[in-house]
């Protein structure tokens, strides 16, 4: 599974470090080492697959030779104890291919190192750790000062502070997550400590294959494989004596989860199939574990006794707080405050008055559910007026920055961010009062944890909540679904009545993405020309500038923006843009200053994005504006609401260019246009926000490298992620109401499961009776007596090979093995030929048989379960094997061990075997063998069908899909997925067919 890894450090002779040998180990290169006249020559190591030096503008180009750049590093450097270069090292998702993996290293390498005016010489590894699972991950040698054409100038100090390691850190967790999300990957990772998330877990940060670390003379062991075995390992016994922590973590982002989720989890934190069973029998039969039933789709989910708990005090504060009547507004008050709406010329319609009329009513807690664009901040600014005519403080939060300010420049209220507000909490600063009404806008996307904590605290303090928000919209990041909850279970004011658009089919299609009929809406769209396919994503951004420069030219005092769903994107995006601008004429002069992103040219009448709030400044992460004028060292900015921002960049350098930006960073954004760029990472709920900003006009652009038609476009975009909650669940409501009384089902199919052998053979054995050891029934009698062989001789005399073993008890063991090798392949020969015969196995074949497995297990735990699955493969071997020759099924044998204990390996012969069958049926069914083709299918059935209990090679193989023929989302269980694919009935399945 993807993990979080950044580490940095310095090369320096102080530590005895040679630049040239750093940079000729992590390139797997010859290197001569001109300071002390040495050929360093690591070309013989493996697993590098890309290796290059990235320069920034103005850097000699000879420095794009790794020879000559770091001999010239080396020889410029001349005090004895010198820093020659800083390293960063970073692990890549093992989710990804080589060549996603090494195009994501390198965007964060430039964006992040080289557009700041470093040389990054860039090097990624994709290593195989011992347990077969790839290790990749990115090594980037940075020099240390700055560079012009004329070479290497002063050091920049400014790279050596603390706080820039913490930005790329943070940068480094948002390049990946952005990219996995693109890919439409499911997994995220979190640059944060796991204490700091609140999880009681070792995190995983050393990677890399076991190496020998050159560092200058000397030789630094460093095997990051083990080091992240034994921290996997160590995870794991934490998690097997204490699962909740495991649990507790799961929960940390998603309020119920799955079997598969459990096995995910475990699978990263365990090392080998023997801890991630006892791992996972270990969560199984967790006393915090909760199992809630079905899904809609399905499968089974489960929670956790602490994560109802939070849930249920949630509803506790809620209900508390619905049940009190402490903030009532006069009639008297009401009616003034809408006089002065309309004496500003704002007449409010009467879903909006009944809005007032219910927020003011006087119960603590009010909740607003309003579509896009329905003008809930207006009404806002009303009720604002009414609550302070009654004397009480009104006060807002929302979760994001550009939220507050959105909150605070449409209704007036004073607004900051949730997070700031806990923090002034914890501190004893701004607790509310009896007298506080809290107005908490987008709240759909808060989590319930949080959510929670606010609503208990206004409870406790006797302040009223009001809660603003569409369940539609983004989805919380943390775990829970708690604004609709609420509102399923308090009711509240509905806007339905759509302002923002100016035409009405408009506002229909926006109502159409509020309610989740996402494809109506790209429908209506589509029938008037707004929705635009081009060859590829390429192209269709290209077409989007096209357009965006047309309309612009056409228009230009019309607001705009253009959307997407990354911000790799939103980069290609802004750059284009701003290339049309300054081909128009449109901009002034460049003046190339560093931001906090990197390197940027600047020039007055460049549109920007604000990335971090200040209140200082007035600003929000997500503020837009216009430059007005700017030099190396300021930026005067004319924001949209008119205000004129002075940025002095040393002290605030948080900005970048704001032709684009991402769907996260619009919602609560109104603009008259907006260009809207598809990719594949998208759903219903980003789809509803991106295609709703606008006043005028949306156009949607998409390319067929991301969406084959138009049919997949809209089956993407009407993707349905919304978050559940516990108690959407009866047995969790159970639990609420009888809250210490544990009543969930034990896990007796999940701990059976995860304990049993992933791996088992069908063939003719499965059909055997077995007795309650596993061996077959059979009646006792004497087992025929067997003669002793060498592995590739002729018999040899007892006494001779007893006197050997004696001497040599190793060597007793091999010949032992060799000796119940044969004999259960005699075993197996024999029921094989009796069956070529048409006959049927006797029962003294049965009772040789029982009696070989028994004598085969003593000497080899396994190994006729190995030794079974190699013949049933190639009969031959236990032909060859019981007549002495054994060396072919010795390693077929080995290879069965291999798959049977490595998940990597098994994942390997899984996809090998299901391509074989389905080339397989292919040429059957194109040949007219159907009686074949049917056969073959049903093999197929039973190979999804295993994936059912083996939950491990599943959680591998669900980042396999492609390799699979699965090319789209299903919405199911890998397994289920797979025959749903290839239109195969699991219904015909007859048992597991590896």
């Amino acid at each position: 599974m993807a993990i979080y890894h950044l580490h940095v450090k310095v090369i320096g002779r102080k530590a005895g470090s040679s630049a040239v040998a750093s940079a000729a180990y992590r390139s797997a290169s010859r290197m001569r080492d001109e300071r002390i006249d040495r050929v360093q020559d690591f070309s013989a190591k493996r697993g590098v697959v890309h290796s290059e030096v990235l320069l920034p503008d103005g850097a000699p180009e000879q420095w794009s030779d790794r020879e000559r750049l770091w001999n010239d590093v080396e020889a410029f450097e001349v005090r004895k104890d010198a820093q020659l270069a800083r390293e960063v090292e970073f692990a890549i998702p093992r989710e990804m291919t080589q060549a996603q993996g090494i195009e994501l290293a390198r965007d964060f390498a430039q964006s992040e190192f080289v557009d700041q005016g470093m040389i990054a010489d860039l090097n990624v590894h994709w290593d195989i750790g011992e347990d077969g699972m790839p290790k990749p991950h990115a090594h980037v040698m940075l020099t240390m000062r700055s560079v012009d054409e004329n070479g290497f100038g002063p050091k920049v100090r400014e790279w050596n502070r603390t706080e820039i390691v913490e930005r790329w850190r943070e940068r480094w967790a948002e390049h990946v997550n952005e990219r996995l999300a693109e890919l439409d990957i499911d997994a995220r990772i979190d640059h944060r400590s796991l204490d700091a998330q609140g999880i009681g877990l070792e995190p995983q940060s050393q990677v890399g294959a076991p190496a020998k670390r050159i560092e200058g003379e000397g030789i630094e062991a460093a095997d990051r494989a083990d080091m992240h075995r034994e921290i996997a390992r160590n995870n794991g016994a934490r998690i097997i004596a204490d699962p909740s922590v495991a649990l507790d973590a799961i929960t940390h982002r998603q309020s119920t989860f799955t079997r598969r989720d459990m096995a995910m989890f475990a699978h990263r934190h365990s090392d080998g199939i023997e801890q991630f069973n006892e791992v996972m029998g270990a969560m199984g039969g967790s006393p915090d574990l909760v199992e809630l039933g079905q899904d809609r789709r399905g499968e089974d989910r489960f929670t956790t006794r602490d994560m109802i708990e939070a849930e249920q005090r949630l509803h506790r504060a809620a209900e508390l707080m619905a049940g009190k009547e402490l903030h009532e507004v006069s009639d008297r008050d009401r009616a003034a405050a809408l006089a002065h709406a309309e004496q500003r010329g704002l007449v409010l319609s009467g879903e909006q008055v009944g809005t007032l009329a219910h927020v003011t009513d006087g119960r603590d807690l009010g909740i607003v559910v309003g579509y896009a664009g329905t003008g809930k901040s207006t009404i806002l600014g009303v009720t604002r007026e009414a609550w302070e005519a009654a004397g009480f403080e009104v006060r807002g939060v929302a979760l994001s920055g550009i939220a507050v300010e959105n909150l605070e420049g449409g209704s007036g209220i004073a607004s900051r961010t949730i997070a700031s507000m806990e923090h002034g909490w914890k501190q004893g600063r701004e607790m509310l009062t009896s007298r506080d009404v809290l107005v908490i806008d987008e709240a759909g996307m808060v989590g319930t944890r949080q959510l929670e904590r606010v609503l208990s605290h206004a409870a406790e303090a006797g302040a009223k909540v009001v809660l603003v928000g569409d369940p539609q919209q983004l989805q919380s990041i943390e775990a829970g679904a708690a604004f609709r909850s609420v509102y399923e279970r308090h009711g509240g004011a509905e806007i339905g009545t759509v302002r923002r658009q100016r035409v009405n089919w408009q506002r229909a299609a926006t109502r159409d993405l509020a309610t989740g009929r996402t494809v109506h809406a790209i429908q209506a769209y589509d029938s008037h020309g707004m929705v635009h396919e081009a060859a590829s994503r390429e192209h269709a951004r290209g077409d989007l500038i096209d357009r965006w420069d047309r309309q612009r030219q056409a228009s230009p005092d019309s607001s705009r923006i253009i959307l997407t769903h990354t911000n790799a994107e939103v980069r290609e995006l802004n750059k284009a843009a701003r290339d049309r601008m300054r081909e128009a004429g449109d901009l002034g002069e460049d003046v190339r200053v560093t931001v906090e992103r990197g390197a940027r040219s600047f020039a007055s009448g460049d549109r920007v994005i604000f990335l971090q709030n200040e209140r200082g400044l007035g600003v929000k992460n997500g503020t837009l504006g216009t430059i007005e004028q700017v030099s190396a060292q300021s930026i005067t900015v004319q924001a949209d609401d008119g205000r004129s921002i002075a940025l002095d960049l040393k002290d605030y350098n948080r900005i970048d260019h704001g032709y684009a930006a991402t769907i996260h960073k619009a919602q609560g954004m109104t603009v008259d246009r907006t260009h809207v760029l598809a990719t594949p990472g998208m759903d219903t709920h980003g789809s509803y926000v991106g295609l709703s900003r606008h006043r005028d006009s949306m156009d949607l652009h998409y390319g067929r490298d991301d969406f084959a038609n138009r049919d997949r476009l809209t089956k993407t975009l009407s993707r349905d992620r919304a978050k559940d909650m516990a108690t959407d669940y009866e047995p969790a409501q159970d639990y609420a109401e009888r809250r210490g009384i544990t009543f969930r089902k034990r896990m007796e199919r999940v701990v059976e499961i995860a304990r049993q052998v992933p791996e088992k053979v069908r063939s003719m054995f499965d059909g055997l009776r077995l007795s309650a050891d596993g061996a077959p029934c059979a009646d006792a009698g004497d087992r025929p007596q067997m003669g002793r062989a060498d592995a590739d001789g002729p018999q040899r005399e007892p006494a001779s090979l007893a006197r050997e073993d004696a001497d040599d008890p190793e060597l007793a063991m091999r010949r032992a093995r060799t000796d119940a090798l044969k004999r259960h392949a005699r075993a197996v020969d024999g029921i094989f030929s009796t069956e070529d015969t048409g006959g049927k196995a006797s029962p003294e074949q049965m009772r040789e048989l029982t009696d070989a497995r028994k004598a085969f297990e003593e000497v080899r735990p396994h190994g006729w379960r190995d030794a079974e699955a190699a013949y049933v493969k190639d009969p031959e071997l236990a032909r060859e094997a019981g007549s002495g020759r054994v060396n072919r099924a010795v390693r077929a044998l080995q290879l069965e061990t291999e798959i049977r204990t490595d998940p990597q390996r098994r994942a390997d012969r899984f996809v090998e075997r299901w391509q074989k069958l389905d080339r397989t049926s292919h040429r059957q069914y194109q040949t007219g063998d159907m009686s074949g083709y049917n056969a073959t299918r049903s093999s197929m059935g039973d190979m999804a069908k295993s994936l059912q209990r083996d939950l491990q090679l599943e959680s591998i193989l669900v980042n396999r899909k492609l390799e699979l023929g699965i090319q789209f989302e299903s919405g199911r269980r890998l397994g289920a997925e797979l025959a749903f694919t290839h239109g195969i009935d699991l219904g015909r399945g007859r048992g597991i067919g590896l």
